[in-house]
């Protein structure tokens, strides 16, 4: 049969409020370590740099975001996801939406259909407008949209199979909006865990992110222990990430599954590490365009893996 007569039609809310949400027979993924097919990036034509956390802050006062330098790198992030085979769907660059190169915070991507977001930030906003629309044009429904407080993308973190790992760090994403969704995979059977931690650290990708099946990057400095002794008694092994590092984005990476990463030049320690492990590492420098508050896990949502 072709799949393409499988795929279900485009909806804008079709999660089962009793839980039992059958998952998509096309898009999506069960965790986020399994091989990417299909990522959405955004285009950084209308990049701006604006105060989106305190490090973009910083670099505001003290070394502004050189914008066509950051639009290079972007570039050569595509062609690293292209020269792997992963297929780059692009949403389209709208002028009012100056960040919208960081696809991770306006949705999620679930095994039952896109989650759109809600973004803390007005200036950000429209994003979640833009991620329905481009959502409908992929023919991918949505699970559900987030309306009791803020919640952001980047605190959405499929550990693995069934399980997921949700920041709050408060300023970005809000208790009530971190609560709302887990309680949503709670009804669907998942294993949920919050995790807080201070605003300064804006989402838990900046300090946790897959790498592999039970391999999982973590800043042990600024993750909470019970964190880390959660996941380790699940099983993964930890690469721990120096703190610093972590302040320039350097956990920050993506998993592309068959042991390929794409990872932020500037994360030394990391890429060596994953080197040494045998993982094939696009090491790819994203410093410029960092500034700007993101890194290369925020600038990716993963929209189709396959075991």
């Amino acid at each position: 049969m072709n799949i393409q007569t499988t795929r279900e039609p485009f909806s804008l809310q079709r999660r089962n409020k009793a839980g039992g949400t059958a998952p998509l027979s096309y898009w999506g993924f069960a965790n986020e370590t399994d091989k990417l097919t299909d990522v959405l990036l955004g285009s950084p034509a209308y990049l701006r740099h604006l105060a989106t956390s305190s490090l973009s802050r910083k670099y505001l006062r003290e070394n502004p975001c050189n914008i066509q330098v950051a639009q290079a790198q972007h570039a050569e992030l595509v062609a690293a996801y292209e020269h792997f085979g992963v297929k780059v769907h692009m949403a389209g660059p709208e002028p009012e939406l100056p960040m919208q190169v960081y696809t991770r915070d306006s949705s999620v991507m679930t095994p039952y259909g896109a989650i759109i977001t809600a973004m803390s930030q007005w200036w950000r906003r429209g994003e979640n407008y833009a991620a329905i629309r481009m959502y409908e044009s992929l023919g991918i429904p949505i699970y559900d949209m987030v309306t009791a407080g803020t919640f952001e993308g980047g605190d959405f973190a499929v550990i693995e199979d069934g399980c997921v790992l949700i920041g709050c760090g408060g300023a970005r994403t809000q208790e009530e909006g971190a609560v709302q969704v887990r309680d949503w995979f709670a009804a669907e059977g998942w294993e949920t865990r919050l995790a807080f931690f201070d605003e300064y650290y804006v989402h838990i990708d900046l300090m946790v992110v897959p790498i592999a099946e039970k391999l999982t990057a973590v800043c042990e400095t600024c993750t909470d222990p019970a964190i880390v002794s959660w996941l380790k008694d699940k099983g993964h092994e930890i690469i721990d990430v120096p703190f610093r590092d972590t302040m320039d984005l350097g956990c920050n990476l993506m998993s592309l599954g068959d042991s390929k990463i794409v990872a932020p030049k500037s994360s030394v320690t990391l890429v060596e590490k994953l080197k040494a492990l045998g993982f094939e590492v696009a090491a790819v420098d994203t410093a410029e365009i960092s500034k700007t508050g993101g890194g290369i896990h925020c600038m990716a949502q993963a929209l189709r893996r396959e075991k």
